[in-house]
């Protein structure tokens, strides 16, 4: 049985703190003072692991102020830049050597798979602070151009406080998508991790505690949606960073634009993984499956369609299935796992809503349909491939977010360019083809943010974000860290400078 994590306190401007009485009393277990506690729900035993305090608005006006403070008036944007970066390669090199920490406590609250977190959740995340790094270290923060009137100083300044809201699905690579910039930068950050996984977030504020922030820079809030938009909509807010659903996405950008507060927006996706007729099929499966059922199919970038020629078709549905059947489904903490329980009973019971709509639009199963035999406890279900999809069906338009995938048949490459382009998304995607030119070809055809050819990764110092519904805004890369600055331009006088 898996050890009960408690924690009482909050991380507030660095501080381990009681949180603030709530007016909120839904919780039957009151915290400190009747505050209000998250239970953490194993989603394979369904039995409560974890209990921290729910933040309250009164902890979001606390961290707020300490923020604000820690920018306005503290060291942390007025350090020279390598000193930050001393900071941040001390968080960095903690995560390194507690990765099997962190990943554990992540796969108990979501269900990923421990092999998965290993390299995704926990190495990954240490992977994007190193390239915020490297990206900071090289970055040019000011610049002498010739103006109409005469030369200028370009600057780029950090844009101030930063809340940064993440998800669920990967919570330690999404915190550090966002953290390791804004920190560089200069930024002081409140971050929001969900209520489904607030446990490794106590890691990470462990660690920046003894990496040795200044007082204010980082205050870690768990929190449900209510006290989130609270802190996308406060007025002492700068900038909002936030990863998620569409919907909510949405609706931080309403909130947030009540203060003008500009923001990032990291949303969702339908992506298509393409295979040309001239495809090595072995190749294209060995790249194509994990990335359709990565982390259970709970991830922004899975490759969720699947296009092959109707010449191919029935190999390539033949085969999908094969592998979509041989993935090995089990307790995600079990190092054989490849697709672990759902985070939720609620995202469980989504994906088998689909399966039914595939089912009824005219769609067959080819593989999975429904709940694992002899799990019955947890929330689980099969991998699930289906077949004669065409994109008009909602299983081809929506995003499901759990391990549903779609394989639909194409007649000529137009039409896998029109289809792969016909989405509300447009954040990832892939080719496979037995010529990379023409691959790389077809993909400036491609309306996405990012797209893989002949391979399927993330890149972090490259520009990472979608277009259309898939968000606004990038992470990673220049690109991303150019997110937590504000460009300020100074005329000098003519002659200036000159020789």
């Amino acid at each position: 049985m898996t050890e009960l994590v408690e924690h009482g306190k909050l991380f507030i401007g660095g501080e381990w703190t009681d949180p603030s009485p709530s007016s909120r009393l839904r919780s039957s277990r009151g915290g400190p003072e009747g505050s209000e506690v998250i239970e953490v729900i194993s989603p394979h035993t369904e039995e409560v692991i974890g209990r921290v305090p729910h933040a309250s608005e009164a902890d979001v006006d606390r961290a707020v102020v300490a923020a604000r403070r820690a920018f306005d008036e503290g060291p942390w944007p007025r350090m020279a830049l390598e000193e930050r970066i001393a900071v941040v390669t001390r968080i960095k090199d903690a995560i390194a050597v507690r990765y099997e920490e962190i990943a554990r406590s992540i796969s108990s609250q979501n269900g990923s798979p421990y092999s998965w977190s290993v390299l995704a959740q926990a190495l990954g995340a240490m992977m994007v602070w190193d390239a915020a790094i490297t990206v900071a270290r090289d970055f040019a923060y000011e610049e002498r151009r010739g103006g109409v009137l005469g030369p200028l100083l370009v600057r780029r300044e950090p844009v101030g406080v930063v809340a940064a809201v993440i998800p669920w699905n990967v919570p330690q690579f999404t915190a550090a998508a966002k953290l390791g910039p804004a920190l560089l930068a200069g930024c002081a950050v409140v971050l929001k991790p969900s209520p489904e996984a607030p446990l490794d977030s106590y890691i990470l504020a462990e660690i920046a505690a003894e990496a040795g922030l200044p007082e204010g820079v980082l205050s870690i809030l768990p929190a449900d949606r209510e006290v989130s938009e609270y802190l996308v909509g406060h007025p002492g807010v700068d900038k909002v960073s936030f990863t998620g659903s569409v919907a909510a996405g949405r609706r931080v950008m309403e909130v947030a634009s009540r203060n003008l507060t500009r923001v990032t927006l990291e949303l969702g996706g339908k992506s298509a993984a393409v295979i040309l007729p001239d495809a090595d099929l072995d190749t294209a499966l060995a790249g194509i499956v994990p990335a359709a059922w990565m982390n259970n199919g709970q991830a922004c970038v899975a490759q969720t369609r699947i296009l092959a020629p109707r010449s191919r078709y029935e190999e390539i549905a033949e085969a999908l299935a094969a592998a979509a059947g041989a993935l090995v489904v089990g307790d995600p903490l079990d190092p054989a796992t490849q697709v672990g329980p759902l985070v939720a009973r609620r995202q469980q019971q989504r994906s088998l809503d689909y399966i039914g709509i595939g089912q009824a639009e005219g769609a067959k199963v080819l593989a999975g349909g429904g709940r694992p035999a002899g799990l019955d406890r947890g929330w689980y279900v099969e991998p699930t491939l289906f077949g004669g999809v065409d994109n008009s069906m909602r299983i081809a338009r929506e995003e499901i977010f759990g391990p549903v995938i779609c394989l639909l048949p194409y007649e000529d490459e137009a039409e896998a360019l029109r289809i792969a382009n016909d989405s509300d998304f447009g954040l990832s995607g892939s080719v496979w083809t037995g010529d990379v030119e023409h691959g790389i070809d077809f993909a400036r055809g491609v309306r996405t943010g990012t797209f893989n050819v002949n391979t399927f990764s993330l890149d972090m110092l490259g520009p990472f974000g979608g277009y259309k519904n898939s968000g606004l805004g990038r992470e990673f890369g220049p690109e991303g860290f150019g997110e937590y600055l504000e460009h300020k331009m100074i005329h000098l006088p003519a002659g200036y400078g000159d020789a």
